[in-house]
């Protein structure tokens, strides 16, 4: 990987970009893979849409890899392959829950041993496994408007590779490049008003790629472990503090809704491609912050951090104000 580098650095980033759009141009087209996504308690949208464009996405990402030879942890292969399989029966099949869930745990758990046990507590590793299973998730949980999904892996990844350029390591760099390039091609047909969205098959296994690469640039020394937390911030936050408000009220956490925040931002009359803007600046904001304080001290990092709790809080309680005034305001016209 060495020799003529920096063309492989473009090279390979184009090639996912063409694959991807390639595959998933033709799976819009044609009546291959029809996994249609109904209308639920938990969409937004009003009529059937094919739910195989992760299909797409994680083959273009996968061939890639292999053909540039990429150096990953077989833990790491081996995971990615088998969410996007178990993900894409899912899609076809509804599987339970548990048997979902089983197969989440067992891959997190392999990729955080293989990676983490010999430098660290017993319990670190778990605890890394776990955190790793809850961002595969609420990846998925946040995969419910028109490109938004596909523009927080476009600009995580890429500000992941850009993260690990400043480092130093073009071969890193160029695998998160890969999967920046191959979103953006999904991002083609998932816009609003979107022809394709990525289901389970793509939005899983890239939940569990944002976790383990954030974890792999820690282990090599790229960055600090609360860059890929901030990378992600936007959805992380947003399907964390969701989960914690339901839990709080008494609901089953596990039944479809509609009480995430960009969910709720779309509803309240925003729409899906406003929406989707406003998610991207907030996605270029933190993940930009997180990259620039990358190359300062911890003292910076913390007050940045600081910084985005606050950011984060405002947002919330802001909204949920204005949702509140909105639909007191609308009842009284209403009488």
């Amino acid at each position: 990987m060495n020799s003529g580098f920096p063309y492989q650095l473009l090279a390979a980033p184009l090639l996912s970009f063409l694959l991807a759009y390639l595959l998933i141009s033709w799976l819009v087209k044609g009546n291959a893979l029809r996994v249609l996504d109904f209308p639920n308690k938990r969409s937004l949208h009003s009529t059937p849409v094919p739910r195989t464009g992760g299909v797409g996405l994680a083959l273009s990402i996968l061939m890639v890899w292999l053909l540039f030879s990429v150096s990953l942890p077989p833990s790491l292969w081996a995971g990615f392959g088998l969410l996007a399989f178990i993900s894409f029966v899912d899609d076809a099949m509804s599987l339970s829950v548990p048997v979902r869930l089983l197969v989440h745990i067992i891959v997190t758990m392999l990729f955080s041993v293989t990676l983490l046990l010999d430098a660290h507590h017993w319990g670190v590793v778990v605890g890394i496994g776990l955190a790793m299973v809850w961002m595969s998730n609420l990846y998925n949980f946040m995969d419910g408007s028109d490109g938004l999904a596909g523009g927080m892996a476009l600009i995580g990844f890429g500000y992941y590779g850009m993260a690990a350029l400043l480092a130093g390591n073009t071969e890193f760099a160029m695998i998160n490049f890969c999967i920046m390039a191959s979103a953006g091609a999904f991002l083609r047909f998932n816009f609003y008003p979107a022809q394709i969205f990525m289901g389970d098959v793509g939005a899983v296994p890239l939940g569990f790629l944002a976790a383990a690469l954030g974890m792999l640039g820690w282990a090599k020394g790229l960055w600090s472990l609360w860059l890929p937390l901030l990378v992600f911030s936007p959805f992380i936050v947003d399907a964390t503090v969701t989960l914690v408000k339901r839990l709080f009220q008494g609901e089953k956490i596990w039944q479809a809704h509609r009480k995430h925040y960009y969910q709720r931002i779309v509803q309240s009359g925003f729409g899906h491609r406003n929406t989707a803007l406003l998610g991207y600046m907030l996605m270029l904001l933190a993940g930009g912050s997180a990259v620039w304080a990358g190359r300062h001290n911890f003292i910076v990092q913390g007050w940045l951090t600081g910084v985005w709790v606050c950011i984060y809080l405002i947002i919330m309680l802001a909204f949920d104000w204005y949702q509140r005034h909105y639909s007191t305001n609308k009842q009284n016209d209403c009488k």
